[in-house]
């Protein structure tokens, strides 16, 4: 490990570090556009010049110099200040003046940098340049008269996002970074290129022009759009979200969010339910609390113990309790999470977990994908995936062929291939020290039972490391499964119960049609197909205008921040079911989210506190005997929920990136 002095402070670093790393790890601040700690080196834009001695009597790019043994590096002399001054004179140079209009004022690394490391002057006197507007798609604003050629979209697209659709043109004074033939970026990750962007080149298209950072007050919260558990901020301006972005979690999503993460905001304030309404002669009106308390409390009475609670993919694990003691007061077990109709065994947790962890996916050098879509599925768990490939790791799949950014070998698409694999397959597997399967939602159904067992004959469970991988595109499932939402033959035991009541919480991809003589209640936010079949609707709230507690994939228990209130009369999904166990006569044992709260971790101990859960490996022995083609549960990435069918932008992004639409772009 190298030794060397910053600043007369002596740090040691790691074999293979950067001076620019020692230099942190000595405390000392280096200004710098093009660097970034996840992508390659690039060395352009010299911002981040100090003195190294021994070395040529000039400042050197920290960046790109490895830190070396007796290295004397020094961040402050006279020449290392004049260099910088000269560099940050150089960017100026054709940089516009557009930071009164700009969407990056306030977050500008180029404005910070000027102002700490620029000569507050310059010599500069000919005619700035200027840059046409590139088109990148419905996510991403251009301007790009502002950039300054650092490449960090360039070389996220290329090793991140694997869509090789942005690069530069043309050399010296006159290279510009544009999109492949100027078209819309296809990644899923495109929205990333935005916080990755130093200066205002790249911004927002969503919301461009609508508020300044200093404006937004800013709340942590865990995104629901997938089950990844991607940790975010909210930011937003009154009663309404402005924005969502990534927050670090190295364990999660990195510092990368998918563009469903960032962009559905504009969904949370359209198609909202703001009040009760009830089904009067084949029609929805508006009517009261107290109304719709009454119709649900009318059939309560002769119910019995014929009551059901279906739950959506969305929803927050205290919904799930409060609805499950509601459930469990009429006498009834019948809980269910699983909407779309799955049905596989749960009677252990770790059987349908994400074991390996989401970090843990990088060390993986065999991988087979079975029945798994991960580009859609699971986006920020592909870059893992792409990541360890790029260690040597081979990729396998079972199921039909898709781009997922990086080479698999597509071994088929039927299940029947669990039984046996390839040889070539089979061999790499047998040799690998750190095998991994992923079973997808296209495999749960009927492959569940055949992954096990092939699990069990690669050896992919064992001392330090289980490889077996379960994948689940719902928020909720497994704070649903924890909570007990699993029949043994999936939601096909409910609708075999013929509930009188069923409480749907926020399920809007259930067949309704098999619950039409049940009288259904729907607890949720979005008028959505849920609410169309509804009897009753009781208005509630989203993911960004309650506290909860949510369980990704892998087990790791996280907790979720109220950012705004919800609009009109709409209520947290606990109160409303708190609320309506009195007018029933079946009172809830808790009259606050701190009770409730308290109570759930004492019935589940592992929702009471932060971090992996840690499931047992014990799997169950089911009929291993996979059979049948593979189909990708997802059809469209853009519109996967309620919310972001309300979305227009990702309506947009739908139209325009799954179905080739063409929108024409007005000149600006």
């Amino acid at each position: 490990m190298p030794k060397l002095k910053v600043d007369g402070i002596e740090v040691e670093v790691p074999q293979g570090a950067t001076v620019l790393q020692a230099c942190e790890a000595a405390g000392k601040e280096i200004p710098r556009f093009c660097y970034h700690e996840r992508l390659s080196i690039a060395g352009n834009c010299r911002m981040c010049l100090v003195e190294v001695k021994p070395g040529p009597p000039k400042p050197q790019a920290s960046c790109a110099l490895p830190a070396a043994d007796n290295q004397e590096v020094r961040t402050d002399s006279a020449m290392v200040k004049a260099a910088r001054e000269g560099v940050m004179e150089f960017l100026l140079i054709n940089h516009p003046l557009d930071c009164p209009i700009c969407d990056q004022g306030g977050e500008c690394d180029l404005q910070d940098q000027t102002m700490a490391y620029g000569r507050g002057a310059t010599r500069y006197t000919e005619n700035k340049r200027a840059v046409t507007e590139k088109y990148m798609g419905p996510i991403v604003k251009t301007v790009m008269t502002r950039c300054i050629q650092c490449t960090r979209c360039v070389r996220f697209a290329e090793e991140v996002a694997g869509v090789e659709e942005i690069g530069a043109i043309y050399r010296g004074e006159n290279m510009q970074i544009t999109s492949y033939l100027e078209k819309a970026v296809s990644s899923e990750l495109s929205g990333n290129v935005v916080d990755l962007c130093p200066v205002g080149a790249l911004t927002s298209k969503p919301y461009a022009f609508n508020a300044r950072p200093w404006e937004l007050k800013k709340t942590l919260g865990i995104d629901v759009m997938d089950a990844v558990g991607t940790n975010i901020r909210i930011d937003a301006r009154g009663r309404q979200v402005l924005r969502v972005l990534p927050r670090v979690n190295e364990d999660v999503n990195e510092e990368w969010a998918h563009d469903k993460t960032r962009h559905h905001v504009d969904g949370l304030v359209r198609r909202r339910l703001d009040k009760p309404y009830i089904r009067r002669d084949g029609k929805l009106v508006a009517a009261t609390w107290d109304e719709a308390f009454a119709a649900i409390a009318e059939v309560a009475r002769t119910a019995g113990s014929s009551v059901a609670a279906i739950a959506g993919d969305m929803v927050d694990c205290e919904t799930m309790f409060a609805a499950k003691k509601l459930v469990e007061g009429f006498g009834s077990s019948l809980l269910e999470g699983r909407q779309t109709g799955m049905a596989y065994d749960v009677t252990s947790l770790g059987a349908v977990a994400f074991n390996t962890t989401i970090a843990g996916v990088e060390e993986a050098d065999a991988i087979l994908l079975v029945g798994s879509n991960l580009r859609w599925e699971a986006p920020l768990i592909n870059t893992r995936v792409r990541k360890a490939i790029k260690k040597g790791a081979k990729v396998f799949a079972i199921g039909p062929e898709t781009d997922l950014t990086y080479k698999a070998t597509w071994l088929g698409d039927d299940l029947s291939l669990l039984g046996k694999l390839p040889d070539a397959a089979a061999d790499v597997f047998a040799a690998a020290t750190k095998p991994m399967i992923v079973v997808g939602p296209g495999a749960l159904k009927n492959g569940h039972g055949a992954a096990l067992a092939l699990a069990k004959s690669l050896n992919v469970v064992r001392d330090g490391w289980n490889g077996f991988n379960v994948v689940h595109t719902a928020a909720a499932r497994m704070g649903a499964l924890m909570l007990g939402y699993a029949q043994a033959g999936g939601i096909a035991d409910i609708v075999g119960a013929s509930p009188k009541l069923v409480f749907v919480l926020g399920a809007d991809e259930v067949d309704f049609s098999a619950f039409a003589n049940s009288f259904k209640v729907y607890v949720g936010h979005h008028g959505d197909k849920g609410a169309h079949h509804a009897d009753v609707i009781l208005p509630g709230a989203t993911y960004a205008e309650k506290p909860g507690t949510y369980v990704n994939l892998e087990g790791r228990v996280q907790f979720s921040e109220r950012a705004v209130f919800a609009p009109g009369d709409a209520r947290d999904d606990w109160s409303i079911l708190r609320a309506l166990s009195d007018v029933i006569g079946r009172p809830l044992a808790f009259d606050d989210f701190g009770q409730l709260r308290a109570a759930m971790a004492a019935e589940v101990p592992a929702l009471g506190r932060e971090g992996l859960a840690g499931y047992d490996w014990n799997p169950p022995a089911i009929d291993a005997s996979g059979e049948g083609p593979v189909t990708y549960p997802i059809a469209d990435f853009y519109l996967t929920n309620a919310i972001c069918r309300a979305s227009p932008t990702m309506q947009r992004c739908s139209a325009e990136l799954v179905h080739g639409e063409d929108f024409a772009e007005a000149a600006e």
